[in-house]
């Protein structure tokens, strides 16, 4: 529910914005997005007896420095509204954006042994030609046994599992015989 209310006003930045402050604009809101982490400032965010005022108060200080004045009106509006909790799903939803528009990805290689940066690096040059896009993948030692390559923003996930390998290779050879 937050994404779809988060889409509407990311329609509105981006109507009101060019690509350049748009990441700006999405680089604050992601900073804000991290203090949502933060269980102190989320107990001043949901406390009731904090006014909206206070809060948008809270929240303008903290982007006050950078100088965007259409990201204190929103900040405004969201509080104006009760909707400073959906704050980390605009900051997302910007971030998938961004990506989108810019066609630059993030992904993950997982893999129980270790992986040669080169490999890795030839492997997102691979990914990111197939798709016409930059993808940077970075290695997570995990305990699946194989490689598996995951670009979430792009619903790209690739799988090579030593046990499938061996499966097929068992079922090519009964099929040769």
């Amino acid at each position: 529910m937050e994404e779809l209310i988060a889409k509407r006003y990311l329609k509105a930045i981006k109507h009101s914005s060019n690509a350049e402050s748009m990441k700006n604009i999405a680089l604050i809101f992601s900073v804000l997005a991290e203090a949502f982490n933060n269980e102190k400032f989320n107990q001043i965010i949901n406390n009731p007896d904090v006014s909206k005022n206070q809060k948008s108060e809270i929240l303008l200080a903290a982007v006050k420095s950078t100088g965007y004045k259409n990201v204190e009106n929103l900040i405004k509006l969201l509080a104006e509204h009760n909707r400073i909790n959906i704050i980390p799903a605009l900051a997302e939803v910007m971030r998938k954006d961004i990506a989108k528009t810019s066609k630059i990805y993030d992904g993950i290689v997982y893999s129980d042994s270790d992986i040669d940066s080169k490999v890795i690096e030839d492997l997102g040059n691979g990914l990111g030609s197939r798709f016409d896009s930059k993808i940077s993948l970075k290695f997570v030692k995990d305990n699946f046994k194989g490689i598996k390559v995951d670009v979430e923003d792009l619903g790209v996930e690739i799988s090579f599992s030593k046990s499938r390998i061996n499966d097929q290779m068992i079922e090519h050879i009964i099929k040769a015989i």
